[in-house]
């Protein structure tokens, strides 16, 4: 066998290894070294450093110097000046919530703008006296609106469709005078609703029954209804089953308790009435309207109440009219009032309707129905054969609060053809609670983008309700229901307001708390959410 080679690895290895241990131990003693010759030199001698001096100028701003210190002494010597030298007056009793006293028991049902004194200093021409009229600056209240001593929650839905304590209510003028046609029962402490009215003494359901027979209240199309002249609203009340919301309205009449039998069962109503002024919505609301013997004059003044309705209907909207002169061969008798008048009524309705471009869908019995154009193309042409009424010069068909109703057509959006619905169809319920509006996809409302309105739609998915509060859109529910204030005794809302409203609240007995926007805490949006407390008028307060 050959020898090995000198150079073989094998005999390199054991050098190669005391090499790097004596490496290792050197680099170690080189660290140790450092570290003490470190500790030793910032212990032996104190550096002299700059001091930050903090001087007064005459116009008593601090100036920062640096200066060298010669003594030797440390910056930590030096005295600092803490004091602010820029301050904002404030006002501490600003932070203090006014408390707000209750108001005398007799306000009770005390609305602002529909106060029977002062309604009787306007005209009664075209109800004028029953519209809206404000106080003014100088007759506000500053005082809160008492429930009535007795004053219970109310019947949770649905029972309070059906139920309604009359401590809550206390009126029996309709119970009597109204018995016959089952508006309304006073039974023991509660009141009971039969689902009555002055045109369906059977009951509201059977009478929608009849409406479905005529036109299809169940295929999606139809989700929005305004009810005018609607008594305690049972016609919206028994809609609610068939996904129609209803926004009933009634003027403040002998009937004063109408709206608040209302909204007491939980049925969106307000107090309103058609007279000079638009119904507060804007165009293009609703997909149906109602009349059931409102005893609105739709014929007189030029027809300009009809006119209103064909502002808010959707178009292909539906007006269902029921009462006089509907059928006036069998009631004229009932109704105390001669064939020939209510005939002639009756033509002249049908004769304003067609010059609105409506087509009467059918008349049955108690019930007739007409249908808005879904455009405006032959209504322009036609308007060569009809003097009047003509279509309105002006685009401002969204204007609703204060402002005055016109005797000609609102316009609707331009189409390209005949079968196109203006400002573009609508997705049927419930598809339509999440579809992005034609309104808001071809920009015709202002500062709303679809972004915006998918952004919104989710944050109210993950979110409480949250309410938006207009000065001008409290005022028209009855003041004598909780509802009137929006908040009953055991509701929440949130509302996403400033900090200066959270302290308004401490004086109303409103229970609040600032929350977290859902989206973290380092956004500078907050949610304050207020609980209404309990609380009613004493029956001893002097009156």
């Amino acid at each position: 066998m050959a020898k090995e080679q000198s150079g073989s690895p094998k005999a390199r290895q054991p050098v190669f290894q005391r090499m790097r241990i004596t490496l290792t131990i050197g680099v170690i003693g080189l660290c140790v070294a450092s570290y003490i010759l470190g500790a030793w030199r910032g212990t032996s001698t104190t550096s002299i450093h700059p001091s930050i001096i903090y001087t007064k100028s005459q116009c008593g701003e601090s100036i920062l110097r640096t200066s060298s210190n010669s003594s030797g002494r440390s910056s930590s010597d030096v005295r600092l000046d803490f004091q602010a030298h820029h301050q904002v007056s404030f006002n501490e009793s600003s932070l203090v919530a006014e408390k707000f006293p209750p108001c005398q028991l007799k306000y009770s049902e005390y609305t602002p703008c529909q106060d029977p004194r002062r309604a009787r200093k306007f005209p009664k021409t075209m109800m004028q006296y029953r519209e809206r009229h404000c106080p003014r600056k100088e007759e506000l209240f500053r005082c809160l609106i008492p429930a009535p001593p007795k004053y219970k929650n109310p019947f949770k839905w649905p029972q309070c469709r059906d139920f309604a304590w009359y401590d809550n209510i206390p009126h029996r003028e309709l119970s009597i005078e109204k018995a016959v046609q089952n508006w309304i029962q006073v039974e023991g402490k509660r009141f009971r609703f039969p689902g009555g009215g002055t045109m369906f003494p059977h009951g509201a359901d059977a009478y929608i029954d009849d409406i479905n027979a005529l036109i299809s209240l169940t295929d999606g199309n139809i989700r929005t209804a305004l009810d005018t002249g609607c008594g305690v609203a049972s016609w919206g009340a028994y809609l609610i089953k068939r996904n129609i919301i209803t926004m009933s309205f009634a003027p403040r009449d002998s009937h004063e308790a109408q709206v608040q039998f209302a909204l007491e069962r939980g049925v969106p109503a307000m107090i309103g009435v058609i007279s000079t002024e638009r119904i507060p919505y804007p165009a293009r609301s609703f997909d149906m309207a109602h009349c059931s013997r409102c005893l609105i004059p739709w014929n007189k003044f030029d027809g300009i109440y009809l006119i209103e309705v064909d502002r808010v209907l959707r178009p292909g909207g539906y007006w269902i009219l029921s009462g006089p002169p509907i059928h006036w061969k069998k009631y004229f008798k009932g109704w105390e009032r001669t064939e020939e008048d209510l005939k002639q009524e009756q033509d002249e309705i049908e004769d304003l309707a067609k010059r609105l471009c409506w087509k009467k869908v059918v008349e049955k019995d108690d019930l007739a129905i007409w249908q808005k154009p879904i455009n405006h193309i032959e209504c322009v042409n036609s308007r060569k054969i009809y003097e009047t009424p003509q279509i309105c010069k002006s685009n401002d068909v969204d204007s609703a609060w204060y402002k005055k109703m016109e005797t000609c057509i609102s316009p609707l959006p331009d189409v390209n053809s005949e079968d196109e619905v203006a400002g573009g169809a609508l997705e049927k319920w419930p598809k339509r609670a999440f579809a992005v509006p034609p309104r808001i996809s071809r920009g015709s409302v202002s500062g709303l983008s679809t972004e915006k309105f998918q952004e919104d739609n989710k944050a109210l998915l993950m979110t409480p309700l949250v309410l938006s509060m207009r000065g001008d859109s409290l005022e028209p529910t009855k003041t004598g229901v909780r509802l009137s204030q929006l908040i009953r005794g055991h509701m929440t809302s949130s509302m996403l307001i400033k900090y200066s409203a959270f302290i308004r609240t401490e004086g109303m007995r409103w229970k609040s708390q600032i929350m977290d926007h859902e989206s973290g805490p380092f956004n500078p949006e907050k949610i304050l959410v207020a609980v209404k407390t309990y609380w009613t008028g004493q029956p001893t307060q002097k009156q």
